[in-house]
């Protein structure tokens, strides 16, 4: 059998188990996720579920920002990083929260947001008010012309720069005629902040601090990979996509800057990110950076988790990739190779926040991550199709050594809701396209608790910021427990077997048999013995037989007549 992994290659310098080496981390979208009152979720709400977490077998929960923000890209727009926006509770219900998620046995992450701020941040605010050329303004990117700056665009369409004297609130006298720009690669109402600027490296030493205080294990960086820009400001003419990534950000490890986006994936961000590995390290615990880096190839996206600088980085390359058994072997081998040579772990995810959720995304026609949103009018989703292959997608990951993401929702099942109407939607990248992507609100519809309750359970009164689908009754937690054959259960087990066997920490070597092309197969061991040998195996097009002396102990979907159907996954011991 072929080597494909080993746990000594990616803890070169350590014997210890470090929690983020091997967790399987559960992200909670807050305004989604539970309400103690009302139709957005909150702190409260998540602290009140957080033992369906704890009964699902997850190690961790990653929370997208809770702080200060007027909401316009659902709390990616921070206004206050040292406090919690109204809509989600208090401070103190933030720290509750750590503590309760604590003493369940549950490490904490929260979303740091460090490439910009919200418009209404008071940085911001005092560099309109102070005008061009003063210190205030030098913490964001401003720059003076006639005309727009650069041709850069906005990850969420349209240009990547506003005139300060275009918005409602541009300064008065005495600059009326303001014709600074500010960069903003989202929307307008998120200036990029100036990484350059040492007051703007002190600010987020001090916000880290003000977290690892209370007690937080870790943080999501939003936008890792994009902190510092080329200060030329250079004309560039490449496209940049969400998540998925585009070869032309990065075309080789090795290739020089110039060939690369000037405000991404520049050298300068790991240097930032020693001076914050250096800080987390000054606390007990093993607390932990995940980088979102939209970078490619992997080589050069395992840069950013270089011992000294991040522990994790999403892999973008493997929920990118088509249902098909060829693309995902190789982004598994190549993610294995490049993380192992420099220590790091290597992550799995298939959903999140930004995309289509897998349930759905595996019933179209194309089955990578592309199209950004499904509208009514689109062509919709095969669902048991799309159910079944996602069952099948989420055993394979959960049977990969390293550190796994959960978004809520996947384990009941959720499909995207796909026909929510137009005018219902909040996402800025709908507006700003006209309509063109319909956006993110589809995998962002809260959650159902309850089948018979209003609202499905999501808060007291019923209320939700979105509505559910009336289909989703059957998938709710209520539902679903109990139920052997549920989706819900489905995961209990995989997450209960997956811990029971220290998947995480294993060895792997691709498996010689079953052969053929259209198949996965690797089997897991522990070099030290004590844990049995576990033959992870994926039919894709057509069934496998089950190899002699294998048996199944768990599997996606219903096997039988001595062979694993087409897109299954089971796990099978010997």
């Amino acid at each position: 059998m072929t080597p494909l992994h080993s746990p000594a290659a990616s803890t070169p310098t350590t014997p210890a188990r470090e929690w983020w080496r091997h967790s399987v981390i559960y992200q909670v979208y807050p305004r989604s996720f539970a309400s103690s009152g009302g139709p957005i979720g909150d702190l409260p709400g998540i602290t009140a579920r957080l033992p369906h977490l704890t009964h699902l077998g997850v190690d961790a929960l990653w929370l997208s920002p809770f702080y200060t923000s007027p909401q316009n890209d659902g709390g990616y727009d921070v206004a206050d990083y040292r406090d919690i926006d109204p809509l989600f509770g208090t401070l103190q219900d933030a720290e509750a929260m750590i503590e309760i998620a604590h003493e369940l046995g549950l490490k904490v992450i929260v979303d740091l947001v460090p490439n910009h701020t919200s418009d209404q941040h008071a940085w911001f605010q005092r560099a309109l008010e102070a005008g061009p050329g003063s210190p205030e303004r030098d913490r964001y990117w401003f720059r003076t012309s006639d005309q727009i700056p650069t041709n850069w665009r906005s990850i969420f369409g349209g240009p990547a720069w506003t005139r300060v004297c275009d918005r409602e609130d541009a300064p008065g006298s005495p600059w009326e005629h303001d014709q600074q720009w500010y960069l903003n690669l989202f929307d307008s109402s998120q200036p990029d902040l100036n990484w350059n600027n040492p007051e703007v490296r002190e600010e987020f030493h001090a916000i880290l601090r003000f977290w690892l205080d209370r007690g937080v294990d870790g943080f999501r960086v939003d936008v890792a990979h994009g902190l510092v820009k080329d200060p030329a400001l250079p004309d560039w003419d490449g496209e940049i996509h969400m998540v998925e990534g585009d070869a032309s950000t990065s075309p080789t490890e090795d290739a020089p800057a110039a060939a690369r986006a000037p405000m991404f994936d520049q050298e300068g961000v790991h240097e930032i990110y020693r001076e914050w590995n250096a800080i987390l390290a000054t606390y007990p615990g093993d607390r932990a950076l995940v980088a979102e880096a939209w970078v490619e190839p992997e080589e050069r996206l395992a840069r950013y988790v270089r011992l000294g600088e991040m522990h994790q980085a999403f892999n973008f390359g493997f929920l990118a990739s088509e249902w098909d058994a060829s693309q995902l072997r190789e982004v598994i081998e190549t993610s294995y190779a490049a993380n192992d040579a420099v220590g790091a772990p290597t992550t799995w995810v298939m959903s999140n926040h930004d995309v289509i959720r897998h349930a759905s995304r595996l019933g179209m026609s194309y089955t990578g991550k592309k199209q950004n949103g499904i509208g009514a009018e689109d062509p919709q989703p095969d669902a048991a199709l799309g159910l079944r292959r996602a069952r099948a997608a989420t055993l394979l990951t959960l049977g990969l050594a390293g550190s796994v993401y959960l978004y809520q929702g996947e384990e009941l099942g959720l499909p995207e809701h796909s026909t929510l109407p137009d005018e219902l939607r909040e996402d800025p990248a709908f507006f700003r396209t006209h309509g063109a992507e319909k956006g993110r609100d589809g995998c962002r519809v809260p959650l159902p608790w309850e089948a018979a309750s209003p609202g499905f359970g999501f808060s007291p009164d019923g209320a939700t910021w979105l509505p559910q689908p009336p289909t989703w009754a059957e998938l709710a937690v209520d539902a679903q427990s109990g139920d052997p054959d549920s989706t819900l259960e489905f995961y209990r087990e995989a997450l209960a077997l997956r811990r029971e066997w220290d998947l995480g920490i294993a060895e792997l070597t691709w498996a010689d048999e079953p052969a053929g092309d259209d198949a996965i197969a690797f089997v897991s061991r522990h070099p030290a013995g004590g844990r049995p040998d576990v033959l992870v195996l994926t039919a894709f097009d057509a069934a496998l037989p089950i190899p002699e002396g294998w048996e199944v102990r768990i599997a996606s979907s219903a096997v039988g007549n001595g062979e694993i159907g087409p897109d299954v996954t089971a796990w099978l011991t010997r």
